[in-house]
């Protein structure tokens, strides 16, 4: 009798944990809070690692020192799941609906050497193939995801010369690298091979955007070039437009339309039919413009962010060239992304308080904040799955976080008839 009464309050306390604290795995409550795969001995997150002397641990393992994180997919997914009908194991583990926890904390830091804290440059991207690249100093270090393993792909030759920003190719096998000189040299990773040096710019290259046919850089010296790497020449179309430094540089994914931020305050749109003249001046930011981002879910949809006397978000339509709304942010805005997963919007930010935000759009409510630099967050870039960002500033850190569920998979429907046969629609 006593010996029932004991599982019955098992299975009583198993249950009441999984519906109020959302724990799915009966083997969290049987011993400690977390799984050693997700927190070390200590139960802090990894130490900062030099990246050009020692890789970090294994990418495939998230460590974290907040003992309600899960891993990654975990608390994405969670959704209500009627008890009627249901064994025993799958009433333990069912989870119960909740709003998806976004870690506070990154899972791995590391150290970044001479990452210099310039709002103009852009000095960290990840690739389709999960490599990381990151300028420091005169040197392009590249990181693998996959391997974690550091190399080295090159130091500039010059003593005076260093690197200005970097952009991997859509394939993820070529790197462009824009430098304080104003040349643009293209590298093949793979092979660690250089295959082409470009001039025409006559200051730094901080801004560049690949589409599948050319490279657009954009400059100090106020001009935007188009390159075509089939050409021997080194650009085919150069745009005037802005009166200062170009900052800020993206491609819609469509590839018809380029957007350009510029020291001067405005956000020009250009038509990739016309090179004389911008489709569109936006004059609304007070501050430089260097954060933009084109939204994957809704076509056309544009979005930018102000400097230091600016701080605000503004949205526009790039079909009627017309503003659509706007968020005071409170802070500097460095960078703006769209998560490719979810309609959600990330931010990006510098003085005073260097946070991220993620966004729900478009009601624009915040979901998070994320705290941990120390210095203006200037770069961002995100992992090939959608479900990692990572971000660098200028206090020589690179910060690694999981924000992003998976992306949901969309299953065709099943014929009544023939349940095993895919029903394709037409």
């Amino acid at each position: 009798m006593q010996q029932q009464q004991d599982e019955n309050q098992r299975l009583y306390n198993t249950l009441l944990q999984n519906q109020v604290l959302g724990i799915h795995n009966p083997h969290l409550i049987q011993g400690s809070n977390l799984n050693d795969d997700y927190t070390d001995t200590q139960g802090c997150p990894e130490p900062s690692i030099p990246l050009q002397l020692a890789p970090p641990s294994s990418y495939n393992i998230l460590r974290f020192s907040d003992q309600s994180y899960t891993s990654r997919g975990a608390s994405s997914n969670l959704c209500q799941i009627p008890l009627s009908g249901f064994e025993e194991e799958d009433l333990l583990t069912a989870p119960y609906r909740q709003q998806r926890t976004i870690p506070k904390v990154p899972f791995k830091v590391l150290d970044a050497p001479a990452l210099q804290d310039d709002f103009y440059l852009n000095l960290v991207d990840w690739s389709s193939s999960n490599i990381l690249a990151v300028g420091l100093g005169s040197s392009v270090y590249l990181w693998s995801a996959t391997s974690n393993k550091v190399t080295k792909l090159y130091d500039l030759a010059g003593a005076n010369d260093s690197v200005a920003s970097v952009q991997w190719s859509e394939g993820g096998n070529h790197l462009a690298v824009g430098t304080h000189s104003g040349s643009l040299q293209v590298w093949d990773t793979a092979k660690g091979k250089l295959l082409r040096t470009l001039s025409g710019h006559e200051e730094r290259v901080g801004s560049i955007a690949w589409n599948s046919r050319f490279i657009s850089t954009g400059s100090r010296d106020k001009s935007i070039l188009h390159r075509d790497l089939r050409t021997k020449n080194n650009f085919e179309a150069k745009l005037l437009g802005h009166k200062q430094e170009v900052c800020g540089l993206k491609w819609s994914f469509d590839e018809q339309q380029l957007a350009s931020g510029g020291n001067d305050n405005k956000l020009l749109l250009w038509s990739v039919h016309n090179c004389q003249t911008p489709q569109a001046k936006f004059s609304s930011h007070i501050a430089a413009v260097k954060a933009i981002a084109w939204s994957p879910h809704q076509h056309g949809l544009l979005a930018s962010g102000g400097g230091t006397a600016d701080k605000t978000i503004r949205f526009w339509n790039t079909h009627t060239l017309q503003p659509s709304h706007h968020v005071d942010t409170g802070s500097q805005v460095c960078n703006l992304l769209f998560s490719k997963n979810v309609n959600e919007l990330v931010s990006t930010h510098g003085y005073s308080q260097n946070q991220i935000f993620v966004w729900k759009y478009p009601t624009m409510k915040k979901l998070a904040t994320l705290n941990g630099h120390t210095l203006r967050v200037l770069y961002l870039a995100c992992s090939p799955d959608g479900q990692t960002l990572v971000t660098g500033a200028g206090d020589e850190t690179l910060r690694f976080w999981n924000v992003f569920p998976p992306k949901r998979q969309i299953q065709a429907p099943k014929s009544c008839i023939m349940p095993n046969a895919r029903l394709d629609l037409r």
